[in-house]
């Protein structure tokens, strides 16, 4: 499945890959273009079918803000990862208040299918992701589709777990950074589920990656999940819960290393500090060498 109007807007050497940006066109999801970064290492220049590691970016970021502050590069050239870094939501709808990313009220996307005016017509972040970028970036770049790994920080973080949960066997490895953990029960995630899917919590709960997990009757991830949080982080005691999300998989024998860091907040310098251990903890489930 290739993507549609396919176009490259810039390329950069980087570490004897390529980081590249591109602009599609999201005929069956979105509706509207739709711009995306992927790094590609040297090994997938040269021809090979590297896994695809998707990285799913927080609020007020986009499809750049990774590829730029992360310092990801390096190692994922080292290791053959390519990096596919998605923009977080559509953009130029027309719709009053799709910017307000700012306060964490619709706008962001959050990764999931709205379902509510006027937000439905466009907002269908989880689709897009994996039935239109993914697989189209996995097609028209020769990568392979057996090894696919998915992380993501903050309300990517969400994403990304609960992606990787309610899509059983399409991630071969699963990581998060500062994740939302227990969106039914934060102000960002209510806010969110409200405004995208309605009254019916019901609904919500489809989308909480603490109620995901505690719902497994199986390790989904028996290679283990990786998730690293700052202790400094502002936003730790109100909005993520990350213990919510360590009980659960206690109760479902699910893996997980929970790391927590002295001193480090919620932005990039955090993420660049620890990347490298996340691009190795998915090149060991993707099998490749480390």
């Amino acid at each position: 499945m290739a993507l549609e109007r396919l176009e490259l807007l810039s390329s950069h050497a980087c570490f004897g890959g390529e980081q590249r940006f591109y602009k599609h066109f999201s005929v069956n999801e979105i509706g509207l273009p739709m711009r995306f970064g992927l790094y590609l290492p040297p090994q997938a220049l040269a021809g090979q079918r590297v896994p695809l590691l998707t990285y799913l970016a927080g609020l007020t970021c986009t499809e750049e803000t990774f590829a730029t502050k992360a310092g990801a590069q390096r190692e994922a050239a080292r290791l053959g990862l390519a990096l596919l870094t998605p923009d977080t939501s559509p953009r130029h709808t027309g719709i009053e208040g799709e910017d307000h990313h700012w306060d964490f009220g619709v706008g962001a996307g959050f990764y999931l299918d709205a379902t509510e005016h006027p937000w439905a017509g466009h907002w269908q972040m989880e689709s897009y992701l994996l039935k239109d970028l993914i697989p189209g970036v996995v097609a028209d770049l020769g990568l392979d589709s057996e090894r696919l790994g998915l992380f993501g920080h903050s309300m990517g973080g969400h994403g990304a777990l609960t992606l990787a949960l309610r899509h059983p066997g399409v991630f071969a490895s699963l990581s998060a950074l500062a994740p939302i953990c227990a969106p039914t029960r934060c102000p960002w995630g209510r806010k969110a589920f409200l405004g995208y899917l309605g009254q019916d919590e019901d609904a919500w709960v489809a989308h909480d990656a603490s109620r995901l997990m505690a719902d497994a009757t199986t390790p989904p991830y028996p290679g283990g999940i990786l998730i690293d949080q700052g202790l400094a982080d502002k936003f730790l005691a109100e909005q993520l819960y990350p213990e919510a999300f360590e009980t659960a998989c206690a109760a479902a024998d699910q893996p997980l290393s929970l790391r927590r860091h002295p001193a480090y907040d919620h932005g990039y310098y955090f993420i660049a500090s620890v990347v490298d251990d996340h691009l190795r903890h998915h090149a060991a489930q993707l099998g490749v060498a480390a």
